[in-house]
């Protein structure tokens, strides 16, 4: 039985810190400065859990649109797991997205049949890989600031079942981050990030209209940050870029399922080489 001193509430935009401790703790590694991007997007899509005043679990409920949520951040501290108070959390977090939207996640192994009691799907699974930063430059790379935003936005939303410009605009302009494109008859075909993780470095998103320009990228990103840990997060149903991360002989670490409540949206997944985030899709 749930205690009557447990409540869930809308968290503070400092709160979200606290979300990426607990996942950085779970071992999910979570960009250093994605609080700001997150809590952007959404400000009422971050939800606390807490016992008599004690914050003991959360989750995010992000609505990009009227169509289209995605879930992240549940998390319970293990103290507290086993008492019904992630499921209250869950269903908090499910009610404010509705019944309306399709909703993605990305679900850790051990979650995924609960998942799909809740009615997810898994459309694809997403590995982590991990290799180290370095390299040489290589040519045709451009400073992702030079391309206009609305053009950003426009080639984005191809790999995303929503348009997502407030997030962008925040995600590109981290601090510490990098963020290259790649143009072609003048107009961008692929682009990608690198931003600071609690270990290393994250790259997300990967997006590109060949493997030839996604690996451009991949090596421009690695050359920005030599010698240090770089980790992404590889669609398995990509089969050019899990090539890529074998050619550079990269290591799993990790694994999820991306899953989506209704139906799995038409993407060219064949052109994602690494996903933007677990927390946000």
């Amino acid at each position: 039985m749930i205690p009557d001193d447990f409540i869930v509430r809308t968290m503070k935009r400092s709160e979200i810190d606290l979300a990426i401790t607990w996942a950085a703790s779970e071992g999910w590694n979570p960009g250093r400065y994605d609080a700001e991007s997150f809590y952007q997007t959404d400000k009422n899509g971050f939800l606390l859990g807490e016992l008599n005043g004690e914050p003991v679990g959360c989750i995010s409920a992000v609505a990009y649109d009227q169509h289209f949520g995605f879930l992240g951040f549940y998390i319970v501290k293990p103290q507290f797991r086993g008492q019904g108070l992630g499921m209250k959390i869950w269903k908090t977090a499910m009610d404010y997205l509705g019944a309306d939207r399709n909703i993605g996640l990305d679900g850790v192994v051990a979650q995924q049949d609960n998942y799909k009691k809740s009615g997810f799907q898994i459309a694809y699974k997403n590995i982590r890989y991990q290799g180290v930063g370095g390299g040489v430059m290589p040519a045709g790379i451009i400073d992702l600031k030079t391309v206009s935003f609305e053009e950003l936005v426009a080639y984005d939303c191809q790999f995303f079942p929503s348009k997502r410009p407030v997030f962008l605009r925040h995600w590109i302009e981290q601090p510490e981050s990098t963020a290259f494109g790649f143009l072609k008859n003048g107009y961008l075909v692929g682009y990608g990030v690198i931003r600071p993780a609690h270990t290393g470095f994250r790259i997300g998103p990967l997006f590109a209209n060949d493997e030839q320009i996604a690996e451009a990228l991949f090596q421009a990103l690695l050359a920005e940050n030599p010698h240090a840990p770089v980790f992404f997060d590889v669609p398995d149903a990509n089969v050019q870029a899990i090539n890529l991360v074998q050619r550079y002989q990269l290591e799993p670490v990790f694994q999820t399922a991306r899953m989506y409540t209704k139906e799995i949206p038409n993407l060219p997944i064949d052109r994602v080489f690494a996903v933007t985030s677990l927390e946000l899709g």
